[in-house]
Parts: C-alpha cells; sequence; structure tokens
C-alpha cells in the first residue's frame, strides 16, 4: 500500500512540475491585457494557447510587472516569458529566446503644437517618458542629457506627454500607432529599429531547448496554416 502510495504522490508531483509557469505583464494592449472579466487575454495570450497544443506543454500565466520579469526568471519564479519581449543581444547573456514571432520599431511621440522638438538631436537635455525593463527604456538612456521619465504601464506615459509633463515618449510601434489613432494632438517624429530580433518567448538559459525546439515548429506550423494571421487580424496588429 505505501508503495502504490509513493508512486502515486510521484506521479503527482511530476504532473504538477510539468505545468510552466509563464510570466507576463499584463498591461500592454493588444498583446497583454486585463479584460473586462478580469481575465488575462491578448494576442501573447491566445498565442501561447494555440503554441501548447501543438508543442505539448501545460502552463499558466502569473502577472508581474515587466521590469520585474528577467529577474523572477532567474530566480525560478517563473519558468518562462510571454510578453511582447524584444529578442536583444544583452538579454540573450542570460536567458534563452524562441523564433521571433512579431517584428517592432521604436517610434518617438511628441505633442503636435511641440515645435521645439524636431528629430532625436533635438532630445538632448529633454524629458524623455519610457516603459520600466524595456529596449525603449534603454533607447532614451542612450540619448545625450536626457532625463528619462519611467513608468510601468504605457498609459501614464500617452497622459503625461499629453500634459506637458515630458517632451517626448519612446514606444515600439504595435502599440504606438495605436495611442496615434486615439490622440489626434500627438505625432510621430522619428523612427528606428529597436535593436532586436523582434518579439519572443523567453526561458532561463539553457533549461528548456527541447520546449524551445517544439515551440520554433509550432510557430513555423501556425504561420504556414493561417491560424498566426488570424491572430493578427483579431488584435488589429496586420
Amino acid at each position: 500500500m505505501r508503495k502504490l502510495f509513493a508512486l502515486f504522490l510521484a506521479s503527482f508531483v511530476w504532473l504538477g512540475a510539468a505545468e510552466l509557469k509563464i510570466g507576463t505583464a499584463a498591461n500592454y494592449p493588444p498583446f497583454e491585457f486585463i479584460n473586462d472579466q478580469n481575465k488575462i487575454t491578448g494576442f501573447d495570450i491566445d498565442l501561447v494557447q494555440e503554441l501548447s497544443k501543438r508543442a505539448g506543454f501545460e502552463y499558466k500565466f502569473v502577472n508581474m510587472s515587466f521590469d520585474g520579469i528577467i529577474p523572477a526568471l532567474k530566480a525560478g519564479k517563473i519558468d518562462g516569458v510571454a510578453s511582447a519581449m524584444s529578442a536583444t543581444d544583452e538579454r540573450r547573456k542570460s536567458i534563452d529566446f524562441t523564433k521571433s514571432y512579431y517584428s517592432t520599431e521604436n517610434i518617438y511621440l511628441k505633442k503636435k503644437s511641440n515645435n521645439k522638438i524636431t528629430d532625436k538631436k533635438s532630445l538632448k537635455g529633454k524629458k524623455i517618458g519610457a516603459q520600466l525593463g524595456t529596449v525603449q527604456e534603454i533607447a532614451a538612456k542612450d540619448i545625450d542629457g536626457a532625463k528619462v521619465v519611467p513608468a510601468e504601464e504605457t498609459v501614464p506615459l500617452i497622459l503625461g506627454l499629453k500634459a506637458g509633463k515630458m517632451d517626448a515618449v519612446i514606444l515600439d510601434s504595435s502599440i504606438g500607432y495605436g495611442y496615434l489613432k486615439q490622440n489626434p494632438d500627438l505625432v510621430e517624429f522619428f523612427k528606428e529599429s529597436d535593436g532586436s530580433e523582434g518579439f519572443s518567448m523567453a526561458f532561463d538559459k539553457d533549461k528548456h531547448k527541447e520546449l524551445i525546439e517544439k515551440i520554433n515548429v509550432a510557430l513555423d506550423e501556425i504561420k504556414k496554416d493561417g491560424t498566426y494571421d488570424k491572430l493578427l487580424e483579431k488584435y488589429d496588429l496586420k
């Protein structure tokens, strides 16, 4: 009886360990956000659901701030990341990425009435808003003499820009153009590569290589059979 119980317990522990904790910052529509039913939803969430069916893994999402995701991954509090994370060379030093599933650029926004800001050079010594932990924050810090105004979410950045609390905001183009549609008093004045290969799922270094290979195969499949395009259309990302 004890042997049977031990086998049952071992099986239970194994099954529990098979469920991956996927970190996401659900404040970044349309990729991840909280819907009217108080549930995490978005492009990344639907994408992981589809990939899990094809690559054969169980998962649950863990909502957290974006700047805390990589530390949580390295500390073992989560197993993976699906949060519009750009695959950069710097991040590759400590984490592994899947193939890219969405490409984006950095776009720079200002108030339409601000005639003093004309290009990137004119941002020297200015206040620039960017989301914490993003490649856009890195870009802002690289501007000579700029005072970076960080925020955990993008909405406060837009509100701050409109209120004149900062001179410009750097966003990734996937959400930046959405804000431009909603705010005719804002304009894009500069655009550049974000220095990454695009958004990818991330895992701790050398811990899930086999799973990453399966996810890469699944990504190729959904792009070939039209599933990926349907997700892009659903979230107005085409």
